[in-house]
């Protein structure tokens, strides 16, 4: 199992009500305090991070708006972005939050922290694919204690009411809020996307990470027959740093629980037969070929 509910689900006889639509948050109103400068604006291989989230976000969900404090709405960073401008007194994340649901009701919000350098499609499409929209979010179990992340989660629009209640109770922990309302927990698939960057020695280390590990690339997956089954999927996307075909079977074998050794399979990139040592590129489309059943 890689999920934890923590309601009780409705009978199959309920009738299913319609999926609310999907925003994406940008949470870019913070003071950036410990890191004694703007996160937003802190740069990644050239790119500033508020950018490099936006493209990501960009890629899942049509309409994209970044979270504003009132002062920085001319901000050139963040002024040619949509913009969601704090509504509520109070400061933290949990403002942000509460400004998007109220600003679009009947929406949920898929909301992302602007300081996840290492943020993936992977984590994003885990998040998305799995959401449940009968709680009030869905979100992943920290790699580091198990608790709930509410920054990098989807928040349905029933989480409205709620959050302001608690909210206005004087309570500004998004994470305790989630611990006690109902919600979805996944397990990370991509463990390190959910690593974030308070403080400038942390920015500093994960700099010099994305410039020493090579680039993650975006490859399209097959499976067929035994490993399909186990893979419970036939195709999926994923953003890895593998090289190699060879490197690209171990990480997925490690994920998917995979049976059959490497010296089992025939592997193809983009329709061809490959030797396992062949480089991959963005794009490719990777193959994994089992025996043939009596063969």
């Amino acid at each position: 199992m890689n999920t934890r509910t923590t309601h009780a689900k409705p009978s199959a006889a309920a009738p299913s009500a319609p999926v609310p639509p999907l925003y994406a948050l940008i949470l870019a109103g913070g003071q950036s305090s410990r890191m004694q400068q703007d996160k937003a604006a802190l740069l990644y291989q050239g790119k500033s991070q508020l950018d490099r989230v936006h493209e990501l976000a960009s890629r899942h969900v049509a309409n994209v708006f970044v979270s504003v404090r009132a002062d920085q709405v001319d901000d050139p960073a963040r002024a040619a972005k949509s913009l969601i401008v704090d509504a509520v007194a109070g400061e933290g994340p949990i403002v942000g939050i509460r400004s998007a649901l109220a600003a679009h009701t009947d929406v949920a919000w898929l909301v992302i922290a602007c300081d996840l350098p290492f943020l993936s499609d992977t984590a994003l499409e885990q998040l998305l694919a799995e959401r449940d929209p009968e709680v009030l979010a869905t979100t992943f179990a920290s790699t580091h204690d198990g608790l709930p992340e509410p920054l990098c989660a989807i928040w349905e629009p029933a989480a409205g009411p709620a959050l302001a209640a608690y909210h206005e109770r004087g309570r500004q922990c998004p994470r305790k809020f989630l611990l006690t309302h109902p919600v979805r927990l996944l397990v990370p698939r991509d463990r390190r996307a959910l690593d974030n960057v308070n403080t400038p020695d942390e920015y500093r280390d994960a700099e010099a990470s994305l410039q020493s590990s090579p680039n993650s690339q975006r490859l399209c997956i097959q499976y067929f027959a035994l490993l399909r089954e186990q893979a419970g999927r036939s195709e999926e996307f994923v953003e890895t740093h593998a090289a190699t075909a060879a490197a690209l079977y171990g990480e997925l074998s490690a994920r998917h629980h995979f049976t059959l050794a490497r010296e089992q399979l025939k592997v193809a990139v983009n329709s061809e037969f490959a030797e396992w040592s062949r480089a991959l590129r963005a794009g490719d489309t990777v193959v994994f070929i089992p025996p043939v059943a009596g063969g």
